[in-house]
């Protein structure tokens, strides 16, 4: 009898989870707050469906709704998280294998034509989250000034903020910080800015900590019409907050202040304002010491970005054995969309040139920062778009030679432009290509049908077709539905 409810607990478990990830309509992004241009999440709601099926009982609290949206899969063990992705990604991938060198989808297989090896697990899974976006809106209560993360109301579409605190990915120094800019924000006299056509001044938070503890806080604030003078006197009462009042318990390293009338604001638009303590915080990753700024991206899971870093080098550069020691490969690496410098600096040991293209003149700045700290002197960072600065870069690289070219691309989930593309897959130096993707059924699967179809001249794709040969997921994201995943490509 025991084993019979066992058995059947288990399987209302897994489908639960089955229909959370099909039905749920608003999913947190593993990088970043989903907001809407004017600051409040946007729920589309499609013609003909406003009937149905409600996304959660009744009985269900706003807690375990927020954990079913933000971590679907925190009811699995882990090794049972890990055998959902894997299906996950031997079905995605299979879209590949179908026809790699064709120019149009064709029949799914039900298995990749080439390996996709088991889901390499993260060394951390509760509380590895580095970096934690909190909004700010009305919660279940009622009151505006609610620190937390969205979730739809079943009835009338509107949402409601809920408190993260219990979210097993999210650290405790996160919501520490969180809790109390919700009674800093209880305690000032200004209001929240729900809607920034409404009014009110604050914003979201976010909390990045490196593995030493460090914390590092930025609080984004809208100034409606605000003097100068008078959001000074807020900010001085933000300060003294954290450092000498009630969230002096958070031990901030570092504090900021972003005052933008937009969303999504860069440094160079609306600059981030050090209020309180060190400009930058530090990462180590696989020996190598990193810089991170109010604004750089970095991996949102230390532990498993080791993972995921030693196994691109390997796929991309690997160490031959030569005469009892480690042979050098040397040639150059193409670090295309290199962020902080990550990928290249630690792949360099093992490369005689490091190239890495940046959009973001912040990231460029910062990774070139890296190479330096870490005494690395054969990268160089290029800021610019990097369907921009790639085809001029091959054209030099092919006519000064020196060596094989391997390439590494991460995107974002828009993924490569198509210039981009074109330009690797028609230079013929770069005989061996990775790709770090966080979502490969997106618009990277387009990226991959480009590097692997038939050459065809209307697309300017004239080069010698790429061939997948392995692919690696990685879990950087325990308890959800997302992992990373690395591929191989080979001509």
């Amino acid at each position: 009898m025991a084993l019979t409810v066992a058995c059947s607990r288990s399987v209302f478990v897994k489908r639960k989870i089955l229909y959370t990830l099909r039905k749920t309509c608003i999913l947190l992004s593993t990088n970043e707050t989903i907001l809407a241009d004017g600051g409040k999440p946007e729920l589309k709601v499609k013609k003909g469906r406003r009937n149905k099926k409600p996304l959660w009982t009744d009985n269900q609290s706003w807690e375990e709704r927020l954990a079913d949206v933000v971590t679907p899969l925190w009811r699995l063990s882990y090794e049972e998280q890990l055998e959902v992705k894997r299906k996950q990604q031997q079905r995605i991938l299979s879209q590949l294998s179908s026809d790699p060198h064709s120019n149009s989808p064709s029949p799914v297989r039900s298995k990749p034509r080439f390996p996709v090896l088991p889901v390499l697990p993260s060394p951390v899974r509760d509380g590895y989250r580095n970096k934690s976006t909190f909004s700010v809106n009305r919660g279940f209560d009622g009151n505006p000034k609610t620190v937390g993360f969205y979730l739809p109301r079943a009835r009338d579409g509107t949402v409601v903020c809920v408190n993260g605190d219990h979210l097993l990915n999210m650290p405790e120094k996160h919501k520490l910080v969180a809790r109390c800019y919700q009674d800093f924000i209880r305690l000032s006299s200004l209001e929240p800015c729900l809607l920034f056509h409404t009014g009110g001044h604050w914003r979201e938070v976010t909390v990045r900590t490196n593995t030493e503890g460090h914390t590092m806080a930025t609080v984004y604030f809208h100034p409606q019409t605000l003097t100068p003078e008078q959001v000074a006197v807020h900010k001085a009462e933000l300060v003294e907050y954290f450092t000498r009042g009630p969230g002096s318990v958070c031990q901030l390293d570092s504090l900021f202040f972003q005052e933008s009338t937009r969303t999504r604001c860069t440094h160079e638009e609306f600059p981030y304002q050090l209020l309180y303590g060190q400009p930058h915080i530090y990462e180590e990753v696989l020996g190598f010491k990193f810089r991170i700024s109010a604004d750089a991206f970095f991996q949102v899971n230390q532990a498993a970005a080791e993972v995921l870093y030693r196994t691109v080098r390997d796929l991309c550069v690997p160490n031959h054995e030569e005469h009892g020691g480690r042979a050098r490969v040397g040639g150059t690496l193409l670090d295309v969309c290199c962020g902080t410098g990550a990928i290249g600096i630690t792949m360099s040991p093992r490369v005689d040139r490091i190239i890495g293209i940046e959009l973001i003149e912040q990231a460029v700045e910062d990774a070139r920062h890296n190479a330096a700290l870490n005494n690395v002197l054969n990268c160089e960072f290029i800021p610019g778009k990097a369907e921009v600065v790639l085809p001029g870069l091959m054209t030099q690289l092919s006519s000064a030679g020196g060596g094989p070219v391997s390439a590494v691309v991460n995107p974002a989930r828009a993924g490569l432009h198509r210039r981009v593309v074109q330009a690797l897959r028609n230079q013929p130096a770069i005989r061996k290509l990775v790709y770090v993707s966080c979502k490969p059924d997106g618009e990277a699967m387009k990226n991959f049908r480009q590097l692997c179809c038939a050459p065809d001249p209307w697309k300017k794709l004239t080069g010698e077709a790429f061939s997948p040969t392995l692919a690696v997921p990685v879990d950087m994201f325990p308890h959800t539905p997302h992992c990373e995943v690395v591929l191989l490509f080979e001509r």
